[in-house]
This record gives structure tokens, C-alpha cells and sequence, in this order.
């Protein structure tokens, strides 16, 4: 084929969907059923609405091909272990008694059970379910979901491609089993999966599909010489097989590397590569391979992590270099737009200037479905698309929203200095425990308490008009007091204020520094029912006030027992906003973080002695190259320890981190040179506090001993059990007792019955230290 009918032959495609529904409508049906308000037939209704709905929208928008299977009720991983037939023994008989309560028991637990563990989807803030798997783990086809979604597409006359996760990601993901030896290596397994991937493929090409896509995004990370052969091995079976549709092997967020020539030898008829900037060397890389002669390319050009409007004309530009490469080059998103909100035209309060700059989800498309015309039809076609996008670009690159000259003027005459506390931590160490007295083992939680629909409905109406700012900050405060008094009676060391006037930890500080955007329906998916609105970082950051300073001192003088001040630390303020793409990411931080040192002299000045800086986005960051991640470390690290160096010596600093694989960290982790770490470890049992052990992690830790992700209430001697296990690897003088993360989530009668077993656990395993004179 000349490059002349790959272009015509060009086709606009997507890997994945938003999943929740404009109004969140999955969101609302899922947890009506846990509680009981809807029936599990009305919940697969509203999903089956939902898929057609998305569907649609596609196809009217000019989307050739939609994806199937992408839909989840909780996690699509998740979903392939359910293929797979990889369900935990001890979820085995609530799933053979209910396949949908015994899914979400795997997601969530029950009260007897334990959920599987969660963690970020490589570097995203999407949380996946991780498998467990073990020598003995005997893996079974159950294809019934791929094959009724693929169906109901067909059936509404639609070019329909199933989406799996690849089975080397999917080992590559998993971890051993409990009770599986720590160095099992679930990548032994492939030989006994891929007949399964086998029988799945033959039943979706019974079912009607043309294509399978198999995503592999594992394999932008480095790999082994031994999981590039598993590699090579799974697709030259896969590939051999006469019984299956043709096979399209997608990789995502980074570029490929070694792994890309493997990947282009495979027997398969096609390949998705991600061509944004993060991972522009797969266009030299799949040049020097020769290109794709006789296949399908699938050219991931526009951002599906990101929601700036793409460049057309450079778009354009990659793709035409893409035409010599392959025997059909189609055009797609980088990735799912799972990762982005559904539509740029719900948000009715971004000025229409600056909403221009923005593309969702639905935009996204658009652009894919222009891009693709323009390459098959060439530029004459979308004369106006691209004038109208060049204005766009100009607008924004010509802003002044973007551009605060004192800021960058502050930024510049930043010294190594700032970014170091006054006295190494040994010094500071005694001086804390002179300062709060607080006992061994002392207890604490991670900052949020639940937020109840009484306090979400004072948000609205506050919003709506319907009560006065006066009427609500006293709802407010008597939350707080609530809140101040439940943790002193249940016994708690160094309280929180519970952050009730908070909607969400990034958010909330958003809405105040300058240089951000918020969105009102700008929803994404963390994990489960759980999502988030993404702020929009357009412009440079500063802080024109306190922003938590009042609520703090409040919640102090209401005891005598220490209460924390909270703050979002200057990483995940990035992590969990979709950043400014103009300037390097390290500078961005570096201006959040000096408005954020504001905040925390601010609240030391007002009398607050613990000072926690949650960074729970540190690891999710980290670059899935090795070679990429000193960098990535050196600014990230500098950003916190700018934003807390100014403090005196007695004044503790703390921080956090949840649900990532820590061990990759534990150096970055010592760098920050925070007082105090929490981290979540309940799930899996104590591992970051063995890893700090390993490390020699010189300051104090609080493994997390309460799952928070999961209704189930942990009794004292389970929380007691962790806590023991945690004191293994670190001395009683420097452990702390906490749950995993921040209770937002949770209802009020499952807090307080586990807080009550959490502090019930410290004061058993207290008594149980040796005395000392």
C-alpha cells in the first residue's frame, strides 16, 4: 500500500471512555445498590444506558471503530482477573453465591474478608486492583462480560474493537498470593494463561469482532531480558493461533524501548504507540526498526492525560512522518480518556476565552476525528478546524493569566539554603518530644473525618444561595467541635480538625491560590465510585491569604491536645491537577511550594506544633523510565522540603502517602526530611514498614494499621497484630499508630467503632513494651 492509500485509509479511533455518566449516574446506581436502594437488575441497567450512551457519542462524532469492554463497574484489572478465573480462595464462595456481590467483595471486603490490594495505575491517579496469584493459581476463561458488551455494540450496528489488559502486564502487575513466597514471580505463570487468552479471543471472534486490542503498557517501563522474551514468547502464541480475530498490541504513557522491536517482529496485525511528547522517541525507534510494513498502526497523537487543546498542525505533521511507517496509519488518544473529564462544555463558569484552551474527553474526540480527516483527506478539508485551533494555541501561549512576574521573580531568588531545616533531625527530634510530650506508640489519623451529606448539602446550599456564609461556617464549626471531642474521648494522642469545610484535599487549596481553574462537572475516576474534579494549573501560583490558618487555631482551642494543620503538598498538587504544559513541571512546583511555605509559617506563627504535608502522589510521579526519575526526584524532593524548611525546631512536620509501591521511594522518602511519615500498609501487610527497615530510615513512621478503602471495621487484636508486625522493623521511640489514609470516605459508625479498636490496639501493645527507668 503507498502512503497515499494509508492515508485515505486513515481511521479516528479511542482506547477508552469515561465510564460515570454526565450526571455520574454509575456512581449514584452503584452505591444505591450497596445500600440496598437498587436492585442489581436496575444497576445493569443503567450500565447498559450508560455503554450505549457512550457509544453514540462517539460515533456521531465521527469515531469509526468503538471500544468494548473498557466499561467497569469498579476496575477493569479487576475485570481481567474475573476473566481470567484469578479470584482469591477466600473470595471464592461470595462470588460462587453472587457474581456481582462477589466482585465487589473483591473490590471492597466485607466485614470477615479482606479486598484485594489497591494501588495507582502506573503513574496516573487511577487505582487498580492488584491479582494475586501463586505457584498454585489455576486460571479459567470467563469471557461472558467482553462477549456481551461486544454484542450490544454490534447489535446497535457499531464497528466495535474488545479492549484487554495484555497477559504480561497483567502478571507483570500481579504480586504473590498471601502465604506465597515473597519472590514468586507471577510472570512463571504466562504459559498456563495464555490458553485462556486463547479461549477468550475465540469466543470474541465467534461473537463477531474483527480486532482485539491487548494493551501492554508494562512495557514502557524497564524490563528484563527475561520479561522481553515472555514478551516476545506470548505474542508469537497468541499470534499463531488460527481461531481469533486480528490483534492489535497497545502500549501507553511513555515510549517503548526495547521492548518495540519485539513488538514489531510479533505475528500480530497491529500496533497502538503513544506519539505525545512523553513519548516522542518511538517515532525514531520504530523508524530504526524499519516501520510496520503489512500492518495497522494506531498513533496515539492527541494528550488523553491532559486536557489542553491539542496542536493540530504539529499533530499533523507526526502523522504524515507516520505514513511511510506502516500499511495503514489510524489516529487515536495517547490513551484511555478515562483519564479525563467527560465534556468542556458543562463548565459554565471558566470564562469562554480561557475554556477554548480546554479539551475533554469529548473534545478529545473531535480533535481525533479531525486529525484523522485531515490525514486522509488532507489539510484543505479542515481549513477552518485549523484556523480556529491556531487562534486557540496564540490565545493562551499570549495570556496574561499565564505569566505573574513577582512570582517568577520570587522562584528566581530561591537558594539551596531555604530548602534545609535549621537543625538536623536528631536535634529537632528532641525537641519535638520536649515540646508535645506524647507517649510511645502515639496515636493520630491522616487529617479528613467523614464528610457527611449534611455537610455537602451546607456546601450547596451555600452555593445555591439558600443559607448565608455566616450560617454556614457555623455548621461548620460545630462540626469541628464534634469532631475535636469524639477524638479526645476515644483517646486519640494529636488530633486533626477533621476538614469538614474541605471538598477535596487538591481542590480546596485550588480554589484559593492564584494561577488555578476549577471545574464544576470536570469528574475523573480515582478508584471505584470515588472521583475526583482535577483543578486546571493555567497559570503562576501564589497565595493571596491564609487558607487554613482560621479553621486550625479554631479546632486548638478546643483542647489542649495537639492539633495537626493539614496542607497538600506541593507534588501532589501537580499529580492531581491536570498542569500547565508550557513550562517545565520542576518550576511549577517550585512556585506551589513557596505559596504553600506561606501557609505553614502562617500556621506556626498562630500557634500550631504538628504540621502534616500530605504528598501522596511522590511515587505515582515517578517517570516509568529509570533513566528519567533522578531528575524527576531531585526537584520533587526540593519542592517539599522548600515548602517546610522554615520552621523552628520543635515544630514537627509530617507527611503522608497512600497506595503506591513505596520500595521504589524509600530513598526519596529519607530526602524529604520530614519529621514523620504515615503511609498506607494494611492491605499489605506492613511491607513499606520492612522497606524503611531495609533502607535504615533514620526518622519516624506510621505504618497504616485500618484499611479505610473498605467498610470492613478491624478488630483491636487485627490492628493490634499489624502493629506488633510494625514494630519488627521499627523501635517503638519512633512508631506511630494511624490508619492508611484520611476517612472522608467512611461513615461515622465504622470510624468511630475502628478508631476506638485502633487507639484500643496502641494502648495493648504499649503495655506490652519493656519499662524503662
Amino acid at each position: 500500500m503507498t502512503s497515499k492509500s494509508a492515508a485515505a485509509a486513515a481511521r479516528a479511533t479511542v482506547y477508552g471512555y469515561p465510564r460515570q455518566g454526565r450526571g455520574r449516574e454509575l456512581k449514584k446506581a452503584i452505591e444505591g445498590y450497596w445500600k440496598g436502594r437498587v436492585d442489581a437488575d436496575a444497576l445493569r441497567a443503567t450500565a447498559a444506558e450508560l455503554r450505549r450512551t457512550n457509544w453514540r457519542q462517539l460515533t456521531e462524532a465521527g469515531i469509526h471503530e468503538v471500544p468494548t469492554g473498557d466499561f467497569s463497574y469498579y476496575d477493569h484489572v479487576l475485570d481481567t482477573s474475573v476473566m481470567v478465573g484469578a479470584i482469591p480462595a477466600r473470595h471464592r464462595a461470595a462470588v460462587e453465591a453472587d457474581v456481582l456481590d462477589g466482585y465487589f467483595a473483591m473490590a471492597r471486603g466485607t466485614q470477615d474478608v479482606a479486598p484485594l490490594e489497591m494501588t495507582k495505575w502506573f503513574d496516573t491517579n487511577y487505582h487498580y486492583l492488584v491479582p494475586e496469584l501463586g505457584p498454585g493459581t489455576v486460571f479459567t476463561a470467563d469471557s461472558a462480560k467482553q462477549v456481551a458488551e461486544l454484542r450490544e455494540a454490534l447489535d446497535l450496528g457499531l464497528a466495535a474493537r474488545p479492549v484487554l489488559v495484555g497477559p504480561v502486564t497483567y502478571l507483570l502487575l500481579a504480586k504473590p498470593a498471601p502465604g506465597v513466597a515473597a519472590d514468586f514471580d507471577p510472570l512463571t505463570l504466562l504459559d498456563r494463561l495464555l490458553p485462556v487468552y486463547a479461549e477468550v479471543l475465540s469466543d470474541l471472534r465467534a461473537a463477531g469482532a474483527e480486532w482485539v486490542q491487548l494493551d501492554e503498557p508494562a512495557l514502557v517501563q524497564d524490563r528484563t531480558p527475561a520479561e522481553l522474551n515472555a514478551a516476545t514468547r506470548a505474542y508469537r502464541d497468541l499470534g499463531a493461533l488460527t481461531d481469533r480475530p486480528k490483534l492489535l498490541v497497545a502500549s501507553y504513557f511513555d515510549r517503548l524501548g526495547d521492548a518495540l522491536p519485539v513488538l514489531a517482529k510479533a505475528p500480530v496485525e497491529g500496533l497502538a504507540l503513544d506519539f505525545t511528547e512523553a513519548a516522542a522517541a518511538n517515532l525514531d525507534a520504530l523508524a530504526a526498526v524499519g516501520g510496520l510494513p503489512g500492518k495497522r498502526l494506531v498513533a496515539g497523537v492527541v494528550n488523553g492525560r491532559n486536557i489542553w487543546v491539542n496542536d493540530l498542525t504539529k499533530s499533523l505533521a507526526t502523522l504524515g512522518t507516520l505514513l511511510g511507517l506502516a500499511d495503514r496509519v489510524d489516529v487515536a488518544a495517547s490513551c484511555s480518556l478515562l483519564h479525563v473529564p467527560l465534556d468542556a462544555t458543562a463548565e459554565r463558569d471558566i470564562e469562554p476565552q480561557i475554556l477554548r484552551w480546554l479539551a475533554f474527553a469529548r473534545q478529545k474526540t473531535a480533535e481525533i476525528v479531525t486529525l484523522a480527516q485531515g490525514l486522509a483527506q488532507g489539510t484543505g478539508s479542515i481549513t477552518g478546524e485549523l484556523a480556529a485551533n491556531r487562534a486557540a494555541l496564540a490565545s493562551r501561549a499570549n495570556s496574561p493569566i499565564t505569566r505573574d512576574p513577582a512570582v517568577r521573580a520570587r522562584v528566581g531568588a530561591v537558594t539551596d539554603a531555604d530548602a534545609r531545616r535549621s537543625q538536623p533531625y536528631s536535634e529537632r527530634a528532641a525537641a519535638q518530644r520536649a515540646h508535645l510530650g506524647l507517649p510511645l506508640l502515639p496515636t493520630t489519623t491522616i487529617g479528613s473525618f467523614p464528610q457527611t451529606a449534611e455537610l455537602r448539602v451546607a456546601r450547596a446550599d451555600l452555593r445555591g444561595g439558600r443559607i448565608d456564609t455566616a450560617g454556614y461556617e457555623e455548621r461548620i464549626r460545630a462540626e469541628i467541635q464534634e469532631v475535636i471531642s469524639f477524638q479526645e474521648k476515644t483517646g486519640l494522642d494529636v488530633l486533626v480538625h477533621g476538614e469538614a469545610e474541605r471538598n477535596d484535599m487538591v481542590q480546596y487549596f485550588a480554589e484559593q491560590l492564584t494561577g488555578y481553574l476549577a471545574t464544576q462537572h470536570g469528574w475523573v475516576q480515582s478508584y471505584g465510585t470515588r472521583y475526583v474534579r482535577p483543578p486546571i494549573l493555567a497559570g503562576d501560583i501564589s497565595r493571596p491569604e491564609p487558607m487554613t490558618v482560621r479553621w486550625t487555631t479554631y479546632a486548638q482551642s478546643l483542647t489542649r491536645r495537639p492539633v495537626k494543620g493539614m496542607l497538600t503538598g506541593p507534588v501532589t498538587m501537580l499529580a492531581w491537577s491536570f498542569v500547565r504544559d508550557d513550562q517545565p513541571l520542576g518550576d511549577t512546583a517550585r512556585q506551589v511550594a513557596l505559596a504553600l511555605r506561606d501557609e505553614v509559617n502562617d500556621l506556626e506563627t498562630a500557634g500550631t506544633s504538628v504540621i502534616q504535608v500530605d504528598e501522596p502522589a511522590l511515587r505515582e510521579t515517578l517517570p516509568l523510565r529509570a533513566a528519567d526519575r533522578p531528575g524527576y526526584l531531585a526537584w520533587a524532593t526540593e519542592a517539599f522540603r522548600l515548602t517546610t524548611a522554615g520552621v523552628r525546631p520543635d515544630t514537627q512536620i509530617h507527611t503522608h502517602m497512600c497506595y503506591a509501591e513505596f520500595g521504589d521511594i524509600v530513598q526519596a522518602i529519607d530526602d524529604l526530611d520530614a519529621d514523620v511519615i504515615s503511609l498506607e500498609a494494611a492491605r499489605s501487610h506492613m511491607q513499606v514498614a520492612r522497606e524503611l527497615a531495609a533502607h535504615g530510615y533514620p526518622r519516624e513512621a506510621g505504618p497504616g494499621v485500618y484499611d479505610i478503602h473498605s467498610p470492613r471495621v478491624p478488630s483491636t487484636d487485627e490492628a493490634a497484630a499489624l502493629l506488633r508486625k510494625g514494630l519488627e522493623a521499627i523501635p517503638a521511640e519512633r512508631l506511630w499508630v494511624n490508619p492508611d489514609c484520611g476517612l472522608k470516605t467512611r461513615g461515622w459508625p465504622e470510624t468511630r467503632a475502628s478508631l476506638d479498636n485502633l487507639v484500643a490496639a496502641a494502648h495493648a501493645v504499649r503495655a506490652e513494651l519493656p519499662t524503662t527507668d
